[in-house]
């Protein structure tokens, strides 16, 4: 799980490169400024899932009860995205904002895709 996690995170650190030079090279600003916003919360949110499922696992294993995976982060980070493209709509777009937050679902997804193991 934890080559796997890296391997994500790795691909979400290429898109932030690649947004950050799309934002410093061409007139899109606004639009790489609100992807680098979104996809910089999302790898936050992928960091703290992973701590949250793994804090989850040893949690079961120990028989103990676990409140939360991270809801409430999530939908406050997601919240706090949207709160500064609208605060700030000279710099940053909200759809921009909203496609960067859906990245590592995305990564994630892909990820599962180019690397499942099929039954022999």
């Amino acid at each position: 799980m934890q080559q796997m996690v890296q391997r994500q995170q790795k691909y979400l650190f290429y898109l932030l490169s690649l947004y950050t030079l799309g934002w410093g090279f061409t007139n899109y600003k606004t639009v790489f400024a609100s992807l680098i916003l979104g996809t910089a919360i999302s790898l936050f949110l992928l960091w703290n899932l992973v701590r949250k499922v793994a804090k989850f696992g040893r949690a079961v294993a120990q028989g103990k009860k676990v409140r939360s995976l991270g809801t409430f982060t999530r939908l406050a980070a997601a919240v706090l995205a949207a709160a500064i493209a609208v605060e700030y709509p000279q710099y940053f777009s909200i759809i921009p904002v909203v496609i960067g937050l859906m990245t590592s679902y995305a990564v994630i997804i892909i990820d599962f895709l180019l690397h499942r193991k099929h039954p022999s």
